[in-house]
């Protein structure tokens, strides 16, 4: 398995979801967020799926920026092992460098990269939890100098950075199930006729 792919731990899927918790991350996937959805009004319909986008953007903008910092790590030991396609390490991009390339690709309306066709309306937070772990993560300063870290040492900066995006991965990948979720939801009511077009006008609600 790849190593940017969802993924479960040890036959156990991570989480950073805590039940009854008041974070975002908690509200979208607690069970009853999307239990509900064929009896709420359209506009409670709508403030939650804006709610799941949301937290869908800030988990992938966290879960790239991980996977910079991998690209990096993998790029070393590559070097090391003399595998063939290495990266130059020397001539990679630092991590403010990284952060700002990140932050134009997804704020390019142009790119889709939400999966199933999906299509966000929304930027990243400019702060986030999930953005707050994952530059702290990347930023930690035993990664500042890759070459001067044994195999040892590298192998377990890798297996940390890899464990928080697997952790993003899983949740991202719930919350899109309740977005895709919303999404049906919304749509079945325009086809149905239980909402019309004047219902998403500013002043329908």
């Amino acid at each position: 398995m790849d190593a940017h792919e969802d993924a479960d731990t040890g036959g156990q899927q991570v989480s950073g979801y805590q039940q009854g918790g008041r974070r975002a991350l908690d509200r979208v996937l607690d069970p009853g967020f999307a239990a509900d959805l064929r009896t709420i009004e359209l506009p409670e319909l709508r403030e939650r799926r804006t709610l799941a986008e949301q937290e869908e953007a800030d988990l992938s903008y966290a879960r790239r920026l991980l996977q910079g910092r991998l690209d990096l790590l993998g790029a070393e030991l590559q070097q090391r092992s003399g595998v063939d396609g290495g990266t130059d390490v020397g001539a990679a991009r630092s991590d403010a460098e990284l952060v700002a390339r990140l932050t134009d690709v997804l704020a390019d309306p142009r790119r889709t990269d939400h999966g199933m066709g999906r299509h966000s309306t929304v930027q990243p937070s400019r702060v986030g939890e999930h953005r707050r772990r994952a530059e702290a993560a990347v930023a930690d300063p035993r990664l500042s100098d890759l070459s001067a870290m044994d195999d040892e040492q590298l192998a377990a900066a890798r297996e940390r950075l890899l464990d928080l995006e697997r952790e993003l991965s899983a949740d991202r990948h719930r919350v899109q199930e309740v977005m895709d979720a919303c999404t049906e939801e919304v749509t079945r009511r325009y086809r149905e006729g239980v909402a019309t077009v004047e219902d998403a006008l500013p002043g329908a609600r």
